[in-house]
């Protein structure tokens, strides 16, 4: 299913899930939309079970919780093993998302916790023997997301 396929009350349930997931019932949603409960829960399942909704994670201020080096490390990836790549670095002990870049050079973003300065080159060299060339490093302040406007209506 494109987006292009979504009805409007699937893009709001979208939303508002995007919006706050944690504290959003399916009946808070069904107040929203003018659905019932049960229509909700349903297109919920439809989602998930479609993979559109890939998942629940927790926002986590890694400051607060005694982590201060979290950090951004961009690499290059050839093309060809991109993707192959990318799945591998997830796994490399501190990093916590990796995300794939269609094109250019600097081509995969990891996210990763280092507890220390060790700690954040360890993970470098790691993602170095992976066969990821690390273009630069930046340690990250903070992020501010929102749910995608083009779900609202």
């Amino acid at each position: 299913m494109s987006v292009g396929e979504l009805d409007a009350l699937d893009r709001r349930i979208l939303y508002l899930l995007q919006a706050e997931a944690r504290h959003t019932s399916s009946s808070d949603v069904a107040a929203s939309v003018d659905a019932s409960a049960s229509t909700v829960r349903n297109r919920i399942q439809r989602l998930e079970s479609e993979g559109i909704i890939r998942g629940y994670h927790a926002d986590v201020d890694y400051e607060a919780a005694g982590h201060q080096l979290f950090t951004l490390i961009v690499c290059t990836a050839p093309m060809p093993d991109r993707e192959e790549l990318a799945a591998a670095a997830a796994e490399v002990p501190g990093v916590v998302e990796v995300q794939e870049v269609v094109s250019g050079e600097r081509n995969v973003l990891v996210q990763a916790i280092g507890v220390d300065g060790d700690d954040l080159t360890r993970i470098g060299e790691e993602l170095d023997e992976l066969g990821l060339r690390v273009s630069d490093e930046d340690l990250i302040r903070s992020t501010h997301r929102r749910p995608y406007s083009g779900f609202e209506e």
